[in-house]
């Protein structure tokens, strides 16, 4: 007999881990817009008599404010703003409901990622820029760069086409340079096409930013051997 009751109540908790979890991929779906018209409308009536429906509709609309804020304010990674995008769009094609519930998970996770971007990188943050030419050493190269100021230091972000990617025991280092002709490294790479890169001094003081061709022999120094040069200038 108890083990009739058992597994009842073991079976009405299944059922009901079902419709809570179905109403929370709709309520998410309701949310952000991708919501079925035909469920949209029984949805919203539902929420209007459930005080309870209201406030979890409230949070999932909060989760996806959030989201939104954050891709317009903060400059997050492409890779991660696509990835969003195409969740979104995967819950519009309104999967199996196991699948459904996996992407409001990963909808949730990428909310969090961004969110943490977010207070961590002051929109208003200051920000220096500037462009980058080749040198006689790589004269087809050029490129771009922005440093912003955050709590760790300069965050810089370098783009730059014409140069070939190094590997193994070869690479690229980013220095920093100020008046008296001190250079500060920033950082090592292979590709130059999307690097970010560090510095512990201010571009306030440190006005030249360089990019040397590097080997590893032990010395830490400069080689010299200067592909990239550019200054940079307050951006805002």
């Amino acid at each position: 007999m108890r083990a009739t009751v058992r597994g009842a109540m073991s079976r009405m908790r299944s059922r009901r881990e079902d419709v809570d979890g179905r109403e929370t991929a709709e309520l998410a779906a309701l949310a952000d817009g991708s919501l079925s018209p035909e469920r949209r409308d029984e949805l919203e009536a539902r929420v209007a008599t459930s005080p309870e429906l209201a406030e979890r509709l409230a949070e999932q609309q909060r989760a996806v404010a959030m989201a939104q804020s954050a891709a317009a304010e903060v400059e997050a990674p492409a890779a991660l703003r696509a990835r969003v995008e195409a969740e979104r769009r995967t819950r519009r094609v309104r999967p199996p409901l196991g699948l459904a519930l996996a992407g409001a998970a990963a909808i949730t996770v990428l909310v969090v990622a961004i969110g943490f971007a977010v207070f961590h990188s002051n929109p208003s943050a200051e920000r220096f820029q500037g462009a980058l030419s080749g040198t006689t050493l790589a004269p087809n190269a050029n490129g771009d760069v922005t440093l912003t100021k955050t709590s760790s230091g300069w965050r810089i972000e370098l783009q730059a086409t014409g140069l070939p990617r190094r590997q193994g025991r070869l690479f690229y280092e980013a220095w920093l340079r100020n008046a008296q002709g001190v250079l500060v490294p920033i950082g090592t790479f292979n590709d130059a096409r999307n690097v970010t890169l560090w510095a512990g001094v201010s571009p306030k003081d440190f006005t030249l930013l360089t990019v040397t061709r590097e080997r590893a022999d032990g010395d830490q120094a400069s080689s010299g051997e200067k592909v990239l040069v550019g200054r940079v200038y307050a951006g805002n």
